[in-house]
């Protein structure tokens, strides 16, 4: 398991949990909480990077099940994945 804030492009797995430690970007732990799962940053859902930013590999392309989604690596510390078992 790790953070998908530290998985690199064309990492692919699932979500474990999301975990939102304090507060960031001036959103509450509540706030950010409520936000990725309203985005389908849920328990079992399918989640893979697409592409990384060209400074500082940030922000990070996310396909989460069937949906595209920008997101901070630093919001992204806060999911937990588990890599695909490789082929």
């Amino acid at each position: 398991m790790l953070p998908l804030g530290q998985a690199q492009r064309g990492f692919r797995g699932h979500i474990h949990a999301v975990h939102v430690g304090a507060d960031k970007f001036g959103l509450s732990a509540e706030e950010l909480e409520s936000r990725l799962l309203e985005l389908g940053f849920v328990e079992g859902a399918r989640v893979e990077i697409l592409h990384e930013g060209r400074f500082g590999r940030d922000p990070i392309a996310v396909r989460v099940n069937n949906a595209t989604v920008a997101l901070r690596r630093s919001e992204a510390m806060a999911i937990v994945v588990i890599p695909d078992a490789p082929k």
